[in-house]
């Protein structure tokens, strides 16, 4: 399999001693031709866009995970704006809702990413959304934030999908793409297999998350970006495909997100 973009990691992680290098070098070899390196606090931007400028392969993205939406203020706001003129800036986010953990008070995590989504409307930046045991909020505020865009063609991606269908489909209508993570290669995740292939292939992206979700059978294990390919391959276990189709309409689809 060859030619697959890893559309979300997070390369200033920990990972077991391995360099940014090593993990690019261990990607290509499997064929991921490209990496999504995604920045979720203040902390973050200054390290994702120095590997974003040091590996031709590598870009980047800038936002705030809901969970950390309580350091923002208007200083990092304007601080985000910024940082999306980067050359190597893909996409704003992480952003998004999570009500299953409450490190941030549901309300604020509703403000910020309003605010989020505005810059990515003024920018014309495609968003990376967060999205878990929100779905009513978070659709509310990306279908007024789909209104008001500029930006023709697909609008961001709903990151790590393990939602509804009826979520899914409507985030398509919008304008979104749909990424599957390494939680589709899960022995328990039949259900969520079972919604993948009610979607249309030709809206669906791939990711690690790394160094979170380690697909099968590297479970317990530290994700790497390489392993991508084995989402993928269940990808296309699940439509019935082959490995190589499903790489050549993820990748095309990441390049109408990312790079168009």
């Amino acid at each position: 399999m060859t030619g697959l973009v890893d559309t979300h990691c997070h390369l200033n992680y920990d990972y077991d001693g391995k360099s940014v290098a090593d993990l690019v070098e261990e990607a290509h070899t499997a064929g991921v031709t490209r990496l999504v390196t995604i920045g979720t606090d203040p902390d973050s931007f200054d390290p994702i866009e120095k590997i974003s400028e040091a590996h031709p392969s590598v870009f980047h993205t800038i936002g705030i995970h809901p969970h950390d939406t309580k350091l923002i203020d208007d200083a990092v706001l304007e601080d985000i704006e910024r940082r999306m003129s980067h050359a190597k800036c893909v996409g704003l986010g992480e952003i998004g809702l999570d009500y299953y953990y409450s490190h941030s008070e549901p309300a604020v995590q509703v403000a910020r990413v309003k605010d989020q989504l505005a810059i990515a409307a003024r920018t014309k930046k495609p968003v990376v959304i967060h999205s878990r045991d929100a779905e009513a909020e978070l659709l509310t505020a990306l279908t007024a934030y789909a209104k008001d865009q500029k930006r023709d063609g697909a609008i961001g991606v709903i990151h790590c999908f393990t939602g509804t269908l009826d979520f899914a489909r409507a985030c398509i209508d919008l304008g979104f793409f749909i990424s599957l993570s390494g939680i589709i290669t899960f022995k328990k995740s039949v259900a969520l297999r079972d919604t993948v292939k009610q979607l249309p292939l030709d809206r669906l992206l791939v990711e690690t998350d790394s160094p979170f979700l380690a697909p099968e059978p590297f479970r317990g294990k530290k994700c790497m970006p390489a392993m991508v390919v084995r989402t993928a391959e269940t990808l296309a276990g699940i439509f019935g495909v082959g490995a190589d189709e499903v790489a050549a309409v993820t990748t095309r689809n990441a390049q109408a997100l990312f790079w168009r």
